[in-house]
Parts: structure tokens; sequence; C-alpha cells
């Protein structure tokens, strides 16, 4: 028919017979189906997401195969979690997670914003206007945005704790309920400035996080010091220390046997009697080096703990355990290291020169049993550059939902710390960057116009979902704050408690630099991406099979 040759002879209908010739079973999507597509994905992910940005937000229960339950209103947990089919969703989520990887926060954001932006980009795509220049038009938009974030961020003394404070709360608050949050806010904020060291970059693995199933969530605590999750192996050892020195060791404390395949051959029952004391007295040799260290390094009222990261046997734990000293073997690598970081001292490999200068101190151990679980406690230490987050729960959905909150709130310490730099926050740097992207349009030219106004209309997503997740008119308080921002007034965040406008910076409502600053570069790559999609082929060898 005339219809199915003009089709054959269309650019696309070429392309499509192209691709059906390449691969018969082949599934395509032509260029307005495939906009489509990407944009109703888009918005879908959106829709899913968008009820659970900012503090008033809801939670989402994730029922696994299993059925097991989290509840959760993390975005970066949800999009890990939820089985994601739609192609272009799942490469949303791709990206959004990868936002979560680098900076620690931002993935609901990202994902309003990519799909606002696609869904202010499909009113110009069905007036005609050609994908690649609305392409331009985000890309000049992120170029002079990028500038204008670099430009405006707030220099702050980040080393100050209560603003360290604030900044930990405005990310606690929108992970978990408002008393868990405050009393997170200290730990966490506290947690960042132990392990801070003058001139060297924060490293957020020398902060533990350990978790006990037992009383609830409001019993969780910082360590200054560590927790061990093991204890010690021998009952006639002691459970509470005081003025403890501390010896890390790794060496083994067993009988080893030869690396080579050797034999030994005895005659009669004494030459075996014998080759069992030499075997017995090596490992005890060794024990009694430690005991001697113990009686020289230990004043009055000391003890002493040793931790060894290989074996210990059991008549050298005896022999330990009557001289008083708490004996800890098989200790994890990652441990080993920040116990030396944490009580001073140095790991030894070799037994047979230790001086006192190796031991670190802790003022108290102690070793706590629940269950079948042995929890040994260091605390009190020397120079605590390294400690423990012990988040307690009393059921193990309670525990994981603490402990991604925990994560994001170190997370946005940390940055805080390194950047330096703050943005206000509560929707206010997206009015600020909006108003700005308005200004810049004027001076842009051409149908490039329409690309900085989508991405323009797609940041006010975050203050219009703020507004409408805590109860209020979204169009209501969108313009409120527009009418503040051009009146040159600094209330441009929206408050969750009244809808009212209000000063983000006076209120202590900040947002991390590089997580706004990220958030906005992949969104606008990722929907600069999409919208130049004009086909998609699922041309996989598994498809249509027969």
């Amino acid at each position: 028919s005339v219809a199915a040759r003009w089709a054959s002879s269309s650019p696309s209908g070429l392309s499509m017979a192209a691709t059906q010739q390449l691969n018969p079973n082949a599934d395509v999507l032509k260029s307005g189906q495939a906009s489509l597509m990407n944009i109703n994905a888009a918005r879908g992910l959106q829709d899913v997401l968008k009820s659970n940005l900012g503090p008033k937000g809801t939670l989402k229960m994730l029922v696994g195969g299993a059925g097991d339950i989290k509840l959760t209103k993390d975005g970066n947990t949800l999009l890990h979690e939820m089985q994601i089919q739609n192609p272009t969703a799942c490469m949303i989520a791709r990206i959004a997670t990868a936002q979560d990887d680098i900076t620690g926060d931002g993935t609901t954001s990202a994902v309003l914003v990519v799909g606002e932006m696609m869904k202010q980009a499909e009113r110009h795509l069905s007036d005609g206007v050609h994908p690649r220049l609305l392409c331009e038009g985000i890309e000049l938009a992120k170029t002079s945005l990028l500038e204008y974030i670099d430009r405006t961020a707030l220099a702050k003394d980040c080393a100050d704790r209560d603003l360290l404070l604030q900044i930990a709360q405005c990310s606690l608050r929108t992970k978990m309920h408002r008393e868990l949050a405050d009393m997170f806010t200290a730990i966490c904020v506290d947690a960042v400035l132990t392990i801070r060291k003058p001139d060297t970059p924060l490293d957020l693995h020398m902060v533990e996080i350990m978790h006990m199933q037992h009383k609830a969530g409001t019993d969780s605590r910082l360590v200054k010091g560590l927790v061990l999750d093991h204890g010690g192996r021998h009952p006639g050892m002691p459970k509470q220390l005081s003025k403890v020195r501390v010896l890390t060791i790794n060496y083994d404390l067993e009988y080893m046997r030869s690396e080579v395949n050797s034999g030994f051959y005895y005659s009669n029952a004494e030459e075996r009697e014998k080759m069992v004391q030499a075997e017995r007295k090596w490992v005890d040799d060794k024990t009694k080096l430690i005991i001697d260290l113990k009686r020289k390094a230990c004043g009055e009222g000391e003890t002493m703990v040793v931790i060894n990261q290989k074996g210990i046997d059991p008549l050298a734990l005896d022999l330990l355990a009557k001289e008083g000293i708490l004996a800890l073997r098989r200790a994890k690598r990652r441990n080993m290291e920040r116990i030396t970081l944490a009580c001073g001292g140095e790991q030894v490999n070799s037994i047979d020169d230790m001086t006192p200068e190796v031991l670190g101190y802790a003022e108290e151990v102690s070793e706590q049993t629940l269950g079948e679980e042995t929890y040994t406690f260091l605390e009190g230490v020397s120079n605590p550059f390294s400690c423990t987050i012990l988040i307690k729960g009393a059921h193990p959905h309670v525990i994981s939902q603490i402990k991604e909150a925990v994560r994001d709130g170190l997370r946005a310490v940390s940055n805080a710390v390194t950047d330096g730099q703050l943005l206000p926050g509560a929707g206010g740097i997206e009015v600020l960057c909006h108003a700005h992207l308005m200004e810049y349009r004027k001076k842009v030219q051409g149908r490039a116009k329409l690309g900085v106004q989508t991405f323009a209309d797609a940041l006010l997503v975050i203050p219009k979902t703020l507004a409408d997740n805590a109860g209020y008119d979204a169009q209501d308080a969108l313009l409120k704050l527009q009418e503040e921002q051009e009146a040159g007034s600094p209330k441009v965040g929206l408050d969750v408690e009244t809808g009212e406008p209000l000063d983000p910076c006076a209120a202590g409502l900040w947002d991390n630099f590089r997580v706004k600053r990220q958030m906005l570069d992949s969104a606008a790559v990722i929907a600069a991406q999409l919208l130049l999609v004009d086909e998609v082929i699922r041309a996989g060898k598994q498809m249509k099979k027969g």
C-alpha cells in the first residue's frame, strides 16, 4: 500500500527496516514512541519517589521474595531494592544511585529533577521542537548554573560543632522520625570530629557501625573507642577491666605445623612424651614472654588485654587467664588497624623483642553477652582517631533503617567538613537557581531558550514537592517563595511546619555543596541523553525464541 511504501522510504522507516533485516526478532520503538516511553518511565519513577522527599515525606514498605519487610524513605535503598523492569527507569535509577555512591545523598532529588525535566520537555516536543535544540539549551543552562552555584556557595567554618549539628539534623530528619534523628545528629557529628585529623582527608572507614538487636533505638550511643564483635575465649578470664594496657599482636600462640612435609619418628613412649613436652614448651615460652611483659609494664591497679589476629591455644589461654589477662583471638584485620589508631601503641609481629612502648592504653575494657553474641568494649582510649557508633533496636528492620540514615548523616557532615562551603536548604537554592536561569534565558538566542526554560521549571519540583508532602498547596507556596526572592528577601526556603517562606540560613537549614552540584550535573546529563533517544531496539539473542 501507499502508506507502507511511505513508511519504508521515511528515515525512521528505513532505520526500522534495517534493524529488522539485521535481526528479524528485534522489537523496535520508533521516534515518537521511544520519546514517549522514556518520558513515561521518568515520570513513573518520579511519582514513586515523590512522596518520600523532605522531613514530612512518607515511608515505603518493601516486601522481599521471602516475605522479609523493609520500611524506608531513603531513595537510594528504594532504587536498589525495587525490581525495575523498564530499561529507561533502570538507567535513571543507576545514575541516581551513583549520585549516592559519590556524595552520600541527593538520590530522590536527582530522580525528581530528571522526571520533571522530561515532563517539561514533553510540551515542547509535542509542539515539534527538535530534541537536539532542547538538549543544547539544557547544556547551556547546566554550565551557567554550575558557575552560579560555585559563585554563590557560602564559605563557612565547617569545624564549628553547632553548624555541623544543623547540617546533620537536616540530613537525618529526612530519613527517620524527629526524636531519633535529633539523638543521632550529635552522634554523627561527634563521630566525624573524633576521627578528624588536621591536614588529612577524612576516612569514614575509621567509624565502625555496629548493631545489637537489643533494647530500643534511643539506647544507641557513640563509643569513643572500639566495640569488637567477639570476646574472651576462656571462662576464667575477667569480664570487666579498668586501667588496661592493650597489646595487639599478629602471632600464632598455638603449635605450628612445619610448612614442608616432615615426619617425627620415635621408638618408645618416653621419646614420644619428650616430643609432646617440646611442642608444648615452645608455645608456653612465647606465652610467658607476654606474661613477663605484663609484669614489667603494668603498674599497681593496671592490667592487660591481648588482642591477637591469629590463634591462641586452650592451654595458653589458661596461662593468661591465671595471670588475669583478657585474651581475644582471631580478631578481624580492620579492627587491628583501628585498635592501634584508637589506643596508641603498635601491632607486634614478633614477640621475642617486645618492650612496654608497643602497648596501647584504654581506661576501661568490658565484655557484654547477648544471646550467642559476645561484644568487647574498649573505652576511654588515649587518642581516639577511631570510634564506633553502636546502634541498638528491637527489630532488624528498625536497625537497618537507622543504619542507612546514620551512613547518610556521616557523609553529610564529612562533605561539609571537606568542602567548607554550604548552600541554603529547604528548597531555597532551587528557587535562587530558577531565578538565575530565567535571567540567563534572556541572553540565549533562538530555540535553545526553550531548553533553558525546561531546566529552570524542572528545578521548582523540589520546593513544590516539599510543600505537597507537608500538606500545603504547592502553587501557593511556590508563588510566595518567588515573590520573596523577587523582592530581594533572604526568605527563599519553605517552612514545612507553617507553609510560609523562611530564611534557611537563619533557620540552620543547609544543603551540601557537592551533593547539589553533583545532582544538578547528573540530572541534566541523563535528561539530555534520554531526550536524544529516537529509537529503542530490544534485539537480545534470547528474544522470541521459536
